[in-house]
C-alpha cells in the first residue's frame, strides 16, 4: 500500500455569503488540517475570536461558503486502485478532483473513501473541497423537513452531523466551523484491503481471548490467509491464522493472561495486535478485561454499578468536552496535560459528551494507557432527532465505524445512546412540540443497541442519561439508574443536593470563572465588572450572573470589589462541588459514582469546569482533588445527629484511631473523643459523633474536626456549624513568608486562628504560575507550605500579595469594613 499525503498547504476562497469587502475574491493560504477560522486568524484576516466580543463580529464565517484548494504531484506506482481517504470533513462538502466531482458528504463524525484513479493524472493534478455554509446549511435543511425540531441553543444543529457544540453552548462559544479538520490523502493498493478490524476480548479463567472480526475489501473473488498476532513487551504470545473472504475471524487464546485495571485497582497490562493479510497489516493494542453494567433491581430501585473483572467500581469522574472549540488546534500534548489533570484529581472516569465528538486515538491510547475509564455518548444531546432516511442513513454509517474504531480500547467501558433526550421528551415538554413527528427514540431503543450488540457486545449500552432502566418510571428519578442534578444550580442553593438521593450521578455542577488572567486576557472592560459587555459574552449560562450571586447569597458576604466577587464566585464553586461530592460518596454502596460536570473548557469563559481552557487549575479542581481522594473522611448530618463517614475505596483495610474535638476558633478543646475504627477494602464505615462533641455552644465560633490516624492535618473533616457569611472569622489569622526558588516562589502559611479557603492564586503572582495546593482549611497553630512554580523566580513580596493568598476571612473582614 502506498500513501501520498494531501495535508500541508492548501489556499482557502470564501464563495459566496456575508462576506467582508477585504476577504471577498481573497485566496488565502490554508494548513489542513484546519478549519476557515483559523486560516483567517493565521493569516491576520480576523481578530482572535476568544477575544471581546469578536464572536458577533465574525458570525459571518459560519455563513459563508467556503473552498479549499491546492494543487499536488503525483505518479503511479504500480497499484492497481487509487482512493481518495478523508478521515474528516466538517460537514456538508463536495470533493471534485480535477474538475470532476467526486462525491458529497453530509458527516462531520465519519470518514470516507472515494476511488479516484480514473480522474488522476502523471504530474499536477488538483483538487478541491466546498464547504455549504454550516449555519445557513442547519436551518436550510430543518426547514426542508418540516422545520426544526427541539433544541438547546439558538441554531438547529440537530439537523445536521455536526458537532453540536459548534454552534455555541451555555459554556461554549458560536463559531461554527468549515474545513478538512483530519488528514487526507491518496492511498494506493492492490489485491487485498484490510478495510476494519475489530478486536474483542473476554477473559476465561486465566485465559485471555482474542477474536478479531476482519473485514476486507478485494479486487479479486476468493478467500484469503489472514494472520493474527498476539505480543506482549516485544514477545509474542499467541498467533493463528484462517481463511476470510469478505469478512471473517481469527481467534487466539492467551494463556495466564495480564488483566487490565482501571487507575487505583490494578495495572494497565496491554498487548500489541497486528493482523497481516496478503502485504496488507492492521496494528492496535488491546487491554484484556471484561466488564459489566449492574442495573439490576433491588429494594430501593434499580442499581447503577460499573463492574470491572467482576469487580465493582466506584466511580470518581468528570463530563469530558472538546478541549479546544477549535478542533484541529488539540495537539497530544495538550491532551496528555487534561489526562494528568482528570488523574491528579483522583478522578478515575471521564464522560464524553454526546454533544461534542467521538475523540482522537490519542485521547483514547492515553486513558488506555493510564487507567482512566471511558463512558462514550453517541452524539445526540439535548434535542430531538428526526429518525427518516435523510439523517437515519448517515446516523447508521458514523456509529459502526465508531464502534469499529473505538472496540480495541479498553478504557471504554460504555456506550450511551444519548444526553438528556429521553427526559427532555418525558419532562421539558418537548412531546406537544414534537406531536407525530420522530425524535431519536428509535435510535435510542433499536438502532444504537442493535449496532452495540452486533459490532460490541462485549460492552454494556445505556439508552440515555439520565435513565431510570425501569418502565413508568421518570428518566431522571433518583432511586433508579442515573440522574443529571440542575435544579442547585438552576434554582436552588448548593445544600439542596441532600434533598437527593441518587443510584448514581452523571451529571451536577456549579459554575464559577477562570482564572483572573485567563479571564483578563480575553475580558477589557473598563472597569471590569461581572455585568461588563464582555465579561457577558464569555459567560454564556442562562441569568449565569444572577444565578452566582443566589448560589454564594447565604454562604459568603456580598463581594465589594471585582477581585473579590473572582474569589467568593471561584471558591463557591469549589465549596458547592465539594459539598456534593462527599454528600453522594456518603450514600456508599446505595450511590456508585458522580461523574462532575465538567472538568475543562473550550475557550476562556465562566463555567462549570475544574480546568480552565488556558489550562490552570481553579480552586475546583484543588476540591475536586480533596473530595475524590480514594479514602474520604467527611462529616454528614443525619436527621438532628452528626455522623462521621469514612470511604475507603483502597485494596488495604483501614485500622486507626478516629479522633473527635470541639474546638474553638482560637484552638481551645471544647470536648473531644476517640475510636478505634476498622474499614475493610472497598468499604464503608459510619459511627456518630459523640454527643457532648456535637453539642454546640457557639455556632459561629466552634466546629468539629474529625482526624483518622495520628498525622497533623491528614485524612480528616472539619463540620462547620454555621456558613462563613455568619462565623466570627479573624481578618488577620495568618502569619506568611515566602523565598523565591529557582522556579517560583515558596510561601510558608501559619495560622492564628481558625482560617476558611485559604489559597493561591499563582497566576496573579506571574502568569506562567501554578500551585500545588489550594482550598485549606487550617486550624489555630497549623502551618502549610504552598509551591508556586512558573517561568523563573518569584520575588516574595509578589507571591504574598494579598490578591494571590486569599481566603474566606479576608472576605469577611472587607464586608464587616463595608458595612461600619
Amino acid at each position: 500500500m502506498s500513501t501520498t499525503t494531501l495535508d500541508g498547504e492548501w489556499t482557502l476562497t470564501a464563495v459566496r455569503g456575508p462576506i467582508p469587502d477585504d476577504i471577498t475574491g481573497r485566496r488565502v493560504p490554508a494548513v489542513v488540517p484546519g478549519c476557515a477560522h483559523t486560516d483567517l486568524h493565521r493569516a491576520g484576516l480576523i481578530a482572535d475570536p476568544f477575544d471581546g466580543d469578536n464572536e458577533t463580529t465574525q458570525q459571518w464565517i459560519g455563513s459563508t461558503v467556503w473552498r479549499y484548494e491546492r494543487e499536488f504531484a503525483w505518479q503511479p506506482d504500480g497499484s492497481t486502485r487509487y482512493d481518495l481517504v478523508a478521515d474528516g470533513l466538517d460537514t456538508l462538502a463536495t470533493v471534485t478532483v480535477n474538475g470532476a466531482v467526486v462525491a458529497t458528504t453530509a458527516n462531520q463524525h465519519r470518514s470516507y473513501r472515494f476511488e479516484i484513479g480514473h480522474l488522476l493524472t502523471p504530474g499536477a493534478n488538483m483538487i478541491a473541497v466546498e464547504f455549504d455554509a454550516p449555519v445557513d446549511a442547519a436551518e436550510r435543511v430543518a426547514a426542508a423537513h418540516g422545520g426544526a425540531l427541539p433544541h438547546v441553543n439558538h441554531h438547529p444543529y440537530n439537523s445536521l452531523r455536526k458537532t453540536a457544540s459548534n454552534f455555541g453552548w451555555d459554556w461554549g462559544i458560536d463559531v461554527a466551523t468549515s474545513g478538512i479538520w483530519k488528514p487526507i490523502a491518496i492511498e494506493g493498493w492492490s489485491d487485498v484491503r484490510i478495510a476494519a478490524v475489530r478486536p474483542l476480548v473476554d477473559v476465561i479463567g486465566d485465559e485471555g481471548v482474542l477474536t478479531a472480526h476482519i473485514d476486507l475489501e478485494r479486487l479479486a473473488a476468493g478467500a484469503v490467509d489472514a494472520t493474527l498476532t498476539v505480543s506482549r513487551d516485544g514477545v509474542v504470545v499467541a498467533e493463528a491464522a484462517g481463511r476470510i473472504a469478505e469478512s471473517g475471524a481469527v481467534r487466539v487464546v492467551v494463556p495466564d493472561v495480564a488483566l487490565w485495571w482501571p487507575t487505583g485497582h490494578g495495572e494497565q497490562s496491554l498487548y500489541d495486535v497486528v493482523v497481516t493479510v496478503g502485504d496488507a497489516a492492521w496494528q492496535g493494542r488491546v487491554g484484556f478485561r471484561t466488564v459489566t453494567l449492574d442495573t439490576s433491581g433491588d429494594e430501593h430501585g434499580t442499581r447503577f454499578v460499573v463492574h470491572v473483572n467482576g469487580r465493582p467500581i466506584w466511580i470518581r469522574g468528570a463530563n469530558w468536552i472538546p478541549d479546544h472549540a477549535f478542533a484541529t488546534e488539540i495537539t497530544p500534548e495538550r491532551l496528555g496535560r487534561r489526562i494528568d489533570d482528570a488523574l491528579d484529581a483522583h478522578i478515575n472516569l471521564l464522560r464524553v459528551w454526546g454533544g461534542g465528538m467521538y475523540e482522537s486515538e490519542h485521547f483514547y491510547r492515553l486513558c488506555d494507557e493510564r487507567g482512566l475509564l471511558v463512558w462514550q455518548d453517541f452524539l445526540f444531546a439535548c434535542a430531538a432527532y428526526a429518525e427518516e432516511d435523510w439523517l437515519a442513513g448517515e446516523v447508521e454509517a458514523e456509529v459502526r465505524e465508531a464502534v469499529t474504531r473505538l472496540s480495541r480500547h479498553p478504557s471504554l467501558i460504555l456506550w450511551n445512546g444519548n444526553n438528556e433526550n429521553i427526559v427532555a421528551y418525558a419532562e421539558w415538554g418537548w412531546r406537544s412540540a414534537i406531536g407525530d413527528r420522530t425524535w431519536g427514540n428509535g435510535y435510542y431503543r433499536r438502532l444504537l443497541p442493535a449496532i452495540v450488540a452486533e459490532l460490541d457486545p462485549t460492552r454494556p449500552y445505556t439508552p440515555g442519561s439520565p435513565y431510570s432502566f425501569a418502565e413508568y418510571v421518570t428518566p431522571n428519578d433518583d432511586h433508579n439508574g442515573s440522574v443529571h442534578i440542575w435544579d442547585v444550580w438552576n434554582e436552588k442553593d448548593y445544600t439542596a443536593y441532600r434533598e437527593w438521593k441518587p443510584r448514581f450521578v452523571a451529571e451536577f455542577g456549579f459554575q464559577g470563572p477562570p482564572a483572573w488572567t485567563t479571564l483578563t486576557s480575553v475580558v477589557h472592560d473598563e472597569p471590569l465588572d461581572p455585568y461588563g459587555p464582555q465579561m457577558l459574552v464569555h459567560q454564556k449560562a442562562d441569568r449565569g450572573n444572577l444565578k452566582l450571586e443566589r448560589g454564594y447569597t447565604g454562604h459568603f458576604p456580598a463581594p465589594t470589589s471585582i477581585d473579590d466577587w473572582h474569589f467568593t464566585t471561584q471558591l463557591n464553586q469549589a465549596h458547592a462541588i465539594r459539598y456534593g461530592i462527599e454528600y453522594f460518596r456518603s450514600l456508599a454502596p446505595y450511590n456508585t459514582g458522580t461523574v462532575v460536570w465538567q472538568l475543562n473548557d473550550d475557550w476562556p469563559v465562566v463555567s462549570w469546569a475544574a480546568v480552565d481552557f488556558a489550562e490552570r487549575r481553579k480552586p475546583l479542581w484543588y476540591a475536586l482533588r480533596d473530595a475524590y481522594r480514594p479514602r474520604l473522611v467527611t462529616i454528614q448530618p443525619d436527621d438532628d445527629v452528626l455522623q462521621v463517614v469514612i470511604v475507603n475505596d483502597t485494596d488495604e483495610a483501614i485500622a486507626a484511631p478516629l479522633r473527635l474535638e470541639r474546638l474553638s476558633f482560637d484552638g481551645a478543646v471544647q470536648a473531644s473523643g476517640s475510636v478505634e475504627v476498622a474499614v475493610a477494602a472497598r468499604s464503608v464505615w459510619r459511627g456518630a459523633v459523640a454527643e457532648q462533641v456535637a453539642a454546640v455552644h457557639d455556632a459561629a465560633a466552634e466546629i468539629v474536626v474529625a482526624t483518622l490516624g495520628e498525622a497533623e492535618r491528614g485524612e480528616r473533616a472539619i463540620w462547620n456549624f454555621a456558613e462563613i457569611v455568619d462565623q466570627s472569622l479573624t481578618a488577620d489569622a495568618v502569619e506568611a513568608s515566602a523565598e523565591e526558588t529557582a522556579d517560583g516562589a515558596r510561601i510558608t502559611v501559619t495560622a492564628t486562628a481558625y482560617v476558611r479557603g485559604l489559597t493561591v492564586l499563582a497566576d496573579r503572582a506571574d502568569a506562567t504560575a501554578s500551585v500545588d495546593a489550594s482550598v485549606v482549611d487550617l486550624l489555630p497553630g497549623e502551618s502549610t507550605v504552598f509551591e508556586l512554580r512558573g517561568a523563573a523566580p518569584i520575588p516574595a513580596e509578589a507571591a504574598l500579595s494579598p490578591l494571590v493568598l486569599r481566603h474566606a476571612n479576608q472576605l469577611v473582614a472587607a464586608a464587616r469594613a463595608g458595612s461600619a
